[in-house]
């Protein structure tokens, strides 16, 4: 029995694409390209995008066909070619291109510290000589404009590369950016999702950050829009997730862990940070009032195998220093100026010795695992 293509349309006609009871000839499925060499048939079927769940089916079906439509001799199998209309789009490329290392400083609830340790660490890194970036992308809390002490300061467009870009405020040798800066003081911030994760994109596209060793990103409390708004923007290096030792927020940073560490998002956790971890009274330096626990944070690293980074102790002069717009770690640039001791500044050398921790940890991971990509997250 003699093949020619318009046997192939006709026994193709058979086939239909499930959901819609259309053939895929009716359809405009079948390309132009149907080629017969003795009893050998090879064509292809043109699919709208990579992701359709019906494409092995069809395949199938249409092996299936030819022999029973057309003639049982014809040899089909493995011929047919799976075309696409539409192509997956290209995963975001960074726009972050001259940052190092991008550190998420998360909680799994609000109240923690989360805030005081991202303003004091990245001061810390910025006094070690490191160039630091930070993000306040807590949209519906800023803080970061009070505890650096600019809070009303105006931003500004700066032209770099042919174009203009927001100017990041630079305070204490940290590059800074906060949503705290273009909404009122006293107003509170009424956005859906969608408008959140907009302005957040605008302040990391948008601004001139330039060459940065870490940019920090002081996220929101808990599990929303923004983390994932994040972690689908920035390849994100890893996440510090601060806790206090109580079980309510020792419950909360696990939650938050665990969403970092789903096979969609899949963000390295660099370690935890044990906040207000003892009461020491200044009268009596040696003595230590757990207040909140002892140890929880502690606990919960080793549980979940992660690193415990530091704990830091409950000290008024850390909350004092970050409401008057000088936070602790300011005095490790005194200190680093005159050549002294930072001993005297116990505040200051918890946070300096967190930020070794920081580095070292970054550089382990570096060393030891792929560069983190933007992530792709799918909604169900």
């Amino acid at each position: 029995m003699a093949i020619y293509p318009n046997l192939i349309l006709d026994a193709l006609k058979n086939v239909k694409y499930p959901g819609n009871g259309k053939n895929i000839v009716e359809l405009d499925m079948v390309e132009d390209d149907i080629r017969i060499d003795g009893n050998k048939v090879s064509f292809s079927i043109i699919f709208e995008k990579p992701t359709d769940p019906f494409v092995r089916s069809v395949v199938k079906a249409a092996e299936a066909a030819l022999p029973v439509y057309a003639s049982p001799e014809i040899d089909v199998k493995g011929r047919i070619n799976v075309k696409f209309r539409k192509t997956l789009p290209e995963k975001p490329a960074n726009p972050l291109p001259k940052v190092k290392n991008i550190i998420g400083i998360s909680s799994g609830k609000g109240g923690v510290g989360k805030s005081t340790v991202a303003a004091n660490l990245a001061i810390a890194l910025a006094a070690k000589g490191y160039k630091v970036g930070l993000l306040d992308a807590d949209i519906f809390g800023p803080s970061m404009p009070t505890m650096f002490g600019v809070e009303g300061e105006q931003l500004y467009m700066v032209n770099q590369d042919g174009r203009d870009w927001i100017e990041p405020v630079v305070k204490y040798g940290v590059k800074m950016l906060s949503i705290g800066f273009v909404v009122k003081k006293d107003s509170a911030v009424l956005w859906r999702g969608g408008m959140a994760s907009n302005a957040l994109k605008q302040l990391i596209t948008d601004a001139w950050w330039d060459e940065l060793d870490y940019f920090l990103i002081d996220m929101p409390p808990g599990t929303s829009d923004i983390h994932l708004t994040l972690v689908q923007t920035l390849p994100i290096t890893g996440v510090i997730v601060i806790s206090t030792p109580q079980e309510v927020a020792l419950a909360d940073a696990r939650k938050g862990i665990a969403m970092f560490r789903t096979d969609q998002i899949n963000v390295p956790i660099l370690g935890i940070v044990e906040n207000m971890a003892w009461f020491t009274p200044a009268p009596h330096p040696d003595e230590k009032y757990f207040i909140f626990g002892n140890g929880g944070a502690e606990k919960l690293a080793k549980e979940l195998q992660i690193p415990l980074l530091a704990q830091i102790p409950l000290v008024a002069d850390i909350c004092s220093d970050a409401d008057s717009g000088a936070p602790s770690s300011t005095r490790l640039m005194a200190t680093s100026d005159t050549g002294d001791s930072d001993s005297e500044n116990p505040e200051a050398a918890a946070f300096a010795k967190l930020a070794d921790t920081v580095v070292e940890k970054c550089n382990l991971r570096n060393d030891n695992l792929p560069p983190t990509t933007v992530v792709e997250v799918k909604n169900n």
